[in-house]
């Protein structure tokens, strides 16, 4: 199992948002963002928790070695309120089971809260690694369902979710 730390969200994660800000990355949420549209990302993860930003995190290496963000976020879905989440690995680390110990630490803070039952991730179908990081940090799969990523753009998305009730950190 990979290891990762994840640290509250701090000034530092400007240049994190910006190296995260590729087609790459942001293939499946609908393409990179105008630098002004990171600043702003970025000043509400600063601000948060809150219902804009969030309990956001950058994801670290024992080293220290910054390589992700991870985060957790208050919504309604379907009538029950839920937290949502979403990460984010550099594509240099990708593919080591980094977001997988990364969703596995948030999941825990996110239980550890205790004021919502459940959390959902919602990757897109066409998104392979984050279907499989939902799977392997033990969500549900519900099935497809369209959701919303960006004021108006939908999208085909499968809809994880994951009991928090129990979840505390280790």
């Amino acid at each position: 199992m990979a290891e990762v730390r994840i640290t509250r969200w701090s000034s530092a994660g400007l240049e994190l948002l910006r190296q995260l800000n590729t087609h790459e990355v942001r293939q499946h949420t609908g393409g990179p963002e105008t630098d002004e549209q990171v600043v702003a990302r970025h000043g509400r993860y600063l601000a948060g928790p809150g219902p804009r930003s969030g309990h956001m995190y950058t994801v670290a290496l024992p080293d220290g070695e910054t390589v992700g963000s991870v985060g957790y976020w208050a919504r309604e879905w379907r009538g029950e309120q839920v937290y949502e989440m979403g990460w984010a690995i550099l594509p240099a680390y990708q593919g080591r089971g980094l977001a997988t110990a990364a969703v596995r630490a948030v999941i825990a803070e996110a239980g550890a809260d205790g004021d919502r039952r459940s959390a959902h991730a919602y990757p897109s179908v066409d998104n392979p690694a984050s279907n499989a990081v939902c799977r392997k940090a033990g969500f549900t799969l519900l099935g497809e369902t369209e959701f919303e990523y960006g004021p108006g753009q939908m999208m085909r998305s499968n809809d994880w979710r994951i009991d928090l009730t129990g979840q505390t950190e280790q």
